[in-house]
């Protein structure tokens, strides 16, 4: 054993009892965490607006401050990334975390000086619990690979903008540095293929021993390196013990990856988003993520079944339910406030308390790490219609092929019922992916760099649509098809109708 790794099982044991301190008071730590942000932002301008001084309890917040989304904070934003100080949060971020919006085009997340630590210290924590749960440290004697995006950032007024995974690229503790793979010069190409490439290059030849990164994205370079070597990853790097993922369901991909590993390893999944690190998971054999309770982040549940209604209760952690669907609001030491992150979670446990990502609480589709929304393909379909005059169309779905035969690369399939179909149907799919390239830079990334190819239509027969909600009971009234799903369930019942 190194003198790293001892340490390391070392630290590991102290991040276990401390974590499990703050996790056996989860409605105290909450408590103090709400107390902290309503002091510290009372002087801000949003602080200000919402009368923050007379917030004394939960439901003095709830009168004072509403949900919001992006576009409902969008005006504060804005004057952040104006150059403003003390809008959302004391001072200035440190940076903004870009990222693809929804109706008003990129996003711009603010990372403060109170929120980054937050983002490090939960990623380096799920590793020492795994450390502290399994006695295993040895990996820290490796070479450990992190599949991200460039580090690589912008300015804008003094504050730099880039995407969250390069970001915390620059935060990797010194004693990782000399284990850490890429290189700088590697992690800081463009072009995604020509990337794997390099990374393949740098990589097939060291004793690799902990590799993260999206599924979607470490298989293409699982890909690369057995077509490179000839060899299965697990017989290449025989120290490969732990796979680190997040932002897609990884159990889609499971079977491909034993297969391409050759073997079962260890997983440790992440729950992070610009918006703050949420939950990692703290134990090998139990369902869920541990909810940060204690990271700067106060948390509201609303039920997905009253979030649309008028006034729908804004749960705190003392009042939720194990396998109940939550929409997921916080409260945040980056400046962020009521604000809806999108994402619904189920709780799997409560002591402590672990979630699972359940969904979104719009339809959407982000089977490869997308975050396809509804109003994205209904925009892109809409540009191409105006522009194929002839289409019409009666009724649409889209879901995701995530194992195409003939071992080709993935896709978005879309059935498409037409009342009027195009004459060359291969160049109306091409402006449909090309507008929603131009709306989500997550989904034009997977496109250009081939880890996705473009979308794909199925043209359905007339009525098909109709005869699946009668297989549904779903035929009329309000009744409505999903436009998007994550799942083949709707997709595999189409094909058979249409069939038929």
């Amino acid at each position: 054993m190194s003198i790293k790794s001892f340490a390391a099982g070392l630290f590991a044991g102290y991040i276990k009892r401390k974590t499990y301190r703050w996790a056996s008071k989860p409605i105290e730590t909450q408590q103090k965490v709400f107390e902290e942000l309503i002091s510290k932002a009372k002087d801000t301008v949003f602080g200000k607006d919402h009368k923050f001084e007379r917030i004394k309890s939960h439901s003095d917040f709830i009168k004072h401050l509403p949900i919001r989304d992006y576009e409902g904070l969008k005006n504060y934003v804005d004057r952040v990334v104006g150059g403003e100080k003390n809008v959302l949060w004391p001072g200035k971020p440190l940076y903004f975390a870009k990222t693809s919006g929804t109706t008003s085009g990129a996003k711009y997340i603010p990372i403060t000086k109170d929120s980054m630590p937050n983002h490090i210290e939960a990623a380096r924590n799920a590793i020492l619990m795994y450390i502290a749960e399994t006695g295993k440290a040895g990996f820290v004697d490796g070479k450990m690979i992190f599949l991200q995006g460039s580090p690589e950032m912008t300015e804008q007024n003094g504050i730099k903008v880039g995407r969250l995974s390069g970001i915390a690229a620059h935060y990797v503790p010194g004693y990782l540095q000399t284990n850490r793979l890429p290189s700088l010069e590697t992690n800081c190409i463009d072009d995604w293929e020509t990337k794997v490439d390099a990374i393949v290059e740098e990589t097939y030849q060291k004793n690799m021993t902990v590799i993260s990164g999206i599924p979607s994205w470490v298989q293409m370079y699982f890909e690369r390196l057995q077509k490179k070597t000839g060899k299965k990853i697990g017989d290449l790097f025989p120290g490969f013990d732990l796979f680190i993922y997040g932002g897609v369901n990884y159990e889609p991909y499971r079977a491909k990856f034993e297969n391409l590993i050759g073997r079962k390893v260890d997983s440790i999944e992440l729950f992070p988003a610009s918006e703050g690190f949420f939950a990692y998971q703290d134990k090998q054999n139990e369902k869920g993520m541990l909810l940060l309770l204690n990271a700067g982040i106060f948390y509201e549940f609303i039920p997905v079944t009253e979030f649309y209604s008028e006034n729908p209760p804004r749960l705190t952690i003392g009042e939720v339910e194990i396998g109940v669907n939550y929409v997921l609001i916080i409260s945040s030491n980056a400046g962020l406030w009521g604000y809806n992150v999108g994402d619904t979670v189920q709780f799997t446990s409560v002591k402590p308390y672990r979630v699972i990502v359940s969904g979104r609480i719009k339809h959407f589709i982000s089977a490869f790490g997308e975050h396809v929304i509804a109003n994205e393909v209904e925009s892109a379909l809409k540009e191409a219609v105006e522009y194929f005059q002839e289409v019409r169309i009666n009724e649409f779905t889209v879901a995701p092929q995530v194992t195409p035969p003939e071992d080709n690369l993935p896709y978005h399939e879309w059935f498409i019922e037409f009342e009027n179909a195009p004459q060359d149907i291969g160049a109306f799919a091409k402006k449909i992916d090309e507008a929603l390239q131009r709306q989500n830079s997550y989904y034009k990334d997977l496109i250009k760099g081939k880890i996705l190819k473009r979308l794909q239509i199925v043209s359905l027969r007339k009525n098909c649509f109709n005869d699946y909600m009668k297989t549904q009971g779903k035929l009329g009234g309000q009744n409505k098809l999903p436009r998007l799903s994550n799942d083949r369930k709707i997709a595999e019942t189409l094909l058979k109708l249409n069939a038929q």
